[in-house]
C-alpha cells in the first residue's frame, strides 16, 4: 500500500499526550535506575511526575510498559511504516530500509531514552524477559503485514521476520555495547550503522562453514 496524501501534523491534543507520555517514561526511567525497577511504585512514578495513578494508567498499563516505552514506541512506527509499504524485490531489502526508515524518523531524543532503557532492561530480569516477550510479538506481526503483502509469506516470511528480528537485536546490541566514537557514534546514524553491519553479515553468517574434522568422513546427506 502507498500513502495518498502527505502526512497530517499532529494535532494541539496529540502533541500535549505525547509530551505527557515521553515526560511519564522520562521520570520512569530516572527512578528505576536510580532505585531500581522493583524498588519504585506507581505511587513514586506520580508523585515524581506530578500525574495522579488515573493518568498514568491512560498511557500505561504498569511499570513494564511505561519502562519499555522507547521500544514499544519503535516497533508501533516500524509496523505502521511497513503496512504502508510498496514491496517490490527483494523483501529483506524492504524489512531492512523500513526499519532504518524508522529508526531515522525517531530522531536522537527518542535514542536517548531508548540507551537508557536498554541500560535498564540489562540489569532487570523482568524487564528482559518482557522485553524478549514483546519482540516475539512484534516478529509475529511483521509476518501478518507479510501475508497481506504478498498474499502469504509462508515459511519463507516467517523466516525473513526472524532474520530481521535477530538482525536489529545484534546491531543493538552492539551499539548499545561498543565504541560509540565511529561515524554516528551515539547519535542515530551510529545505531543504523550498526544495523547496516549486522544486515551485511547475513550471506556470510548463512555460508559460514567449520573446517572438517581431520580423519573424520563427513557425514552422507540423502537429497533424495
Amino acid at each position: 500500500m502507498t500513502e495518498t496524501g502527505a502526512a497530517q501534523a499532529p494535532s494541539l491534543r496529540d502533541r500535549k499526550k505525547q509530551r505527557t507520555r515521553v515526560l511519564l517514561h522520562e521520570t520512569a526511567l530516572r527512578l528505576f535506575l536510580e532505585r531500581g525497577f522493583d524498588a519504585v511504585t506507581l505511587d513514586d512514578l506520580g508523585e515524581a511526575a506530578e500525574v495522579s495513578k488515573r493518568t498514568f494508567f491512560r498511557y500505561f498499563a504498569a511499570k513494564e510498559t511505561v519502562a519499555l516505552a522507547a521500544e514499544t514506541q519503535l516497533w508501533e512506527a516500524y509496523l505502521r511504516r511497513l503496512s504502508e509499504r510498496e514491496f517490490g524485490g527483494s523483501v529483506l531489502a524492504v524489512l531492512r530500509d523500513t526499519l532504518i526508515d524508522t529508526i531515522r524518523a525517531m530522531g536522537d531524543e527518542w535514542l536517548r531514552r531508548f540507551l537508557a532503557t536498554r541500560g535498564l532492561i540489562a540489569r532487570t530480569p523482568a524487564l528482559r524477559a518482557a522485553s524478549d516477550a514483546a519482540g516475539i510479538q512484534t516478529q509475529y506481526r511483521v509476518v501478518e503485514v507479510l501475508d497481506t503483502a504478498l498474499g502469504g509469506g509462508g515459511l519463507p516470511g516467517r523466516l525473513l521476520a526472524e532474520i530481521t528480528l535477530a538482525a536489529w537485536r545484534c546491531a543493538a546490541r552492539d551499539w548499545v555495547r561498543g565504541d560509540k566514537s565511529r561515524a554516528g557514534g551515539a547519535k542515530v546514524e551510529g545505531l543504523i550503522g550498526h544495523l547496516d553491519d549486522a544486515f551485511a553479515a547475513l550471506p556470510a553468517a548463512l555460508d559460514l562453514r567449520a573446517p572438517e574434522p581431520v580423519g573424520v568422513t563427513p557425514p552422507h546427506r540423502d537429497r533424495r
